[in-house]
């Protein structure tokens, strides 16, 4: 009988060492758990920060893409106003540039010319 003591006591000893190690396994779980929670949280957080800065970008680009478009109305408008030269007019402002400078020019109103219809 007092073996069966003995071999109950160990038992006992071991189920109690067993219990407190899923015990600690089982708090270390849950303070990784609660950390996981508040890393989530933290990037929640970061991820609604990150949405309304881009609603204010989107917001600052529209507004200026209306301001473009309204330049670009008031520039026409104003251009249609002025007198059209002829080419072959010697008051020509391209014919006062160098033959280089010329061909720059004209390069550089085609160049502004295709980007307009690109935006349109």
């Amino acid at each position: 009988m007092l073996t069966e003591l003995e071999t109950l006591s160990q038992n006992i000893g071991r189920l109690i060492e067993i219990s407190q190690r899923y015990n600690e396994a089982r708090l270390a779980l849950e303070e990784q758990l609660a950390q996981a929670r508040a890393e989530c949280e933290a990037t929640r957080a970061e991820l609604e920060q990150t949405r309304e800065e881009r609603a204010a970008l989107q917001a600052e680009r529209d507004a200026l893409s209306a301001k473009i478009d309204d330049a670009q109305v008031r520039l026409n408008a104003i251009l249609e106003k002025l007198p059209r030269a002829r080419a072959h007019e010697p008051d020509n402002q391209l014919d006062l540039l160098a033959p280089e400078q010329q061909a720059q020019a004209n390069h550089d109103a085609n160049n502004d010319a295709t980007r307009q219809g690109e935006n349109a």
